[in-house]
């Protein structure tokens, strides 16, 4: 038979309501003996008492689960940011709840009321921008909320980015003074305020060197479809300017695909190349590749760190019964730069 709560209080001879507390994290709050706590926690566990986490959510206001909606699972920097964030949670006591989103604005507003069903207590985000319905609610309603990778600089939310214009800006200096005067550019999804950052850093470096992004030589590559939408825009850079000397890619994921695109046309890439972020392939397939290397863990952290401090202030404004608005964190955080070629 399962252990209740009504068994141990009636073999320790408490009350339900104090072994609820010192089960539920309260013991000190509510001025709870350390003998009291010691003595209910050790029978408990001998009993491999299982608490009630709905009861319990209804009791103390709060889940220990934080909701993170990401593009894409398959991603592998996505994938370690969830591993990073998830071991960060844990630490602090949170369960995560993971889903993707497929860069469907439907479904991202789908899993952000889901999430809000189940009473997560922050959600941490990698928007897609479509839309901003549901992060607007969010956001009106005070629910705690922190996006990474991707922002809204024009709304009053906390966010995790990267310096993406300074970035690609070195990068793609280093590529100039390799002598590069055809610089290709490759990007995806325009739309988002990062990806903009990205080209506005590119442009940056040829502007200063007396150059500038000839249209032929940029490429921006539809999402949906995008293995056979990469060999269309290639197609049209290498037939428009034969003699293209270098390349940078806005993510790892194209630089991947022209990669595989190289391959198949029997081109030898002995032109320069950058890109935002890289696989562990990389070494193998492009070895001498520049890269703005992501801070993977730190984003992680500092995702937790900014969605617990907006929970714990949310409990505190519910037990003084304030309304005043918690100042948005906005940090942006540098890569490490590795020039290879």
């Amino acid at each position: 038979m399962k252990p209740s709560l009504k068994h141990i209080a009636e073999h320790l001879g408490l009350s339900k309501t104090t072994v609820s507390w010192v089960l539920s994290g309260q013991a000190e709050q509510k001025n709870i003996s350390q003998a009291t706590t010691e003595k209910v926690l050790e029978y408990a566990a001998s009993l491999h008492y299982q608490p009630n986490m709905i009861a319990r959510s209804l009791n103390t206001g709060e889940t220990k689960t934080i909701g993170l909606i990401l593009p894409s699972i398959s991603d592998t920097f996505y994938s370690e940011v969830a591993r990073e964030i998830e071991s960060r949670a844990r630490n602090q006591g949170y369960s995560l709840m993971i889903s993707s989103s497929e860069s469907d604005i439907d479904r991202e507003d789908e899993i952000i009321r889901l999430f809000k069903a189940k009473r997560v207590d922050g959600i941490i985000l990698a928007p897609t921008k479509r839309s901003k319905v549901e992060v607007l609610r969010l956001i009106d309603e005070g629910y705690p909320l922190t996006t990474i990778d991707r922002y809204f600089p024009e709304l009053n939310a906390s966010y995790i980015i990267i310096n993406n214009r300074d970035s690609c800006c070195m990068l793609t200096k280093h590529l100039i003074n390799k002598g590069c005067k055809k610089i290709a550019l490759l990007t995806t999804n325009s739309y988002l305020t990062t990806m903009s950052q990205r080209r506005e850093g590119v442009e940056d470096a040829l502007r200063e060197s007396g150059l500038q992004l000839d249209p032929r030589l940029y490429g921006e590559v539809d999402f949906a479809g995008y293995e056979k939408n990469i060999h269309r825009v290639l197609n049209s850079i290498f037939t428009e300017v034969p003699d293209v000397d270098g390349f940078f890619f806005t993510t790892h994921i194209l630089a991947l695909e022209a990669f595989q695109y190289f391959y198949e046309k029997g081109i030898k890439p002995e032109f320069e190349m950058a890109c935002i972020h890289e696989e562990p392939i990389f070494k193998v397939l492009a070895p001498q590749i520049n890269v703005a290397r992501m801070p993977v863990g730190e984003i992680g952290r500092t995702a937790v760190n900014s969605l617990i401090e907006q929970m714990e202030n949310a409990k505190g404004k519910a037990k003084s019964r304030k309304k005043q608005q918690q100042e948005p964190k906005r940090i942006t955080l540098s890569c490490s730069l590795e020039f290879r070629s």
